[in-house]
Parts: structure tokens; sequence; C-alpha cells
């Protein structure tokens, strides 16, 4: 049985890093489950962009991510925003 491939996530908030390793499974289902459904119901709203709730790479993960951080924090001084750490 093959492996699945682990992520690393890295969550600025407020001038602090976090990293979070995972399946994209686990990763998008136990971790940040509430962010990208909190930032999936602002969607339809006027200028808001849109969060894919299941995205299927890494990187799709943190374009959605950052989205939904976009739709709920809106204008913030401070948002929180996520990478993908490398290697």
């Amino acid at each position: 049985m093959a492996q699945k491939k682990e992520y690393t996530v890295i969550c600025h908030h407020r001038g602090r890093a976090t990293e979070y390793t995972g399946t994209l499974e686990h990763l998008i289902n136990d971790v940040f489950g509430y962010t990208l459904e909190s930032g999936a119901s602002w969607q339809y709203e006027k200028g808001s962009r849109k969060v894919n709730t299941n995205p299927k790479s890494g990187k799709g993960l943190v374009t959605a991510l950052n989205n939904a951080a976009y739709n709920t924090m809106g204008s913030c001084y401070n948002p929180d925003w996520y990478e993908l750490k490398e290697g």
C-alpha cells in the first residue's frame, strides 16, 4: 500500500507562524475544516472570493485557505495568511 503524501502548511497569525503537518485529507477535515466552511459561507457576497472546500493538492489547499481568510477577515489590519512549506 502506497503511503499518502504529507504536506506542511504554515499559518501566519498576528506575527506568529504555526506549522500544521498531515495528509491532505487530515488537513482539510480535521485542521482547517471550519476555516474553509466559514470562508465558503461568505463567497457569495459582493467582492468575495470563491473557496474550494475540497481541494485536490497542497497548493490548492493554501489558495482556498487564503481565499477563506480574505472572505472572513475582509480588510483587517493584520489578516491571517497561509503558505506551503517547501521540501
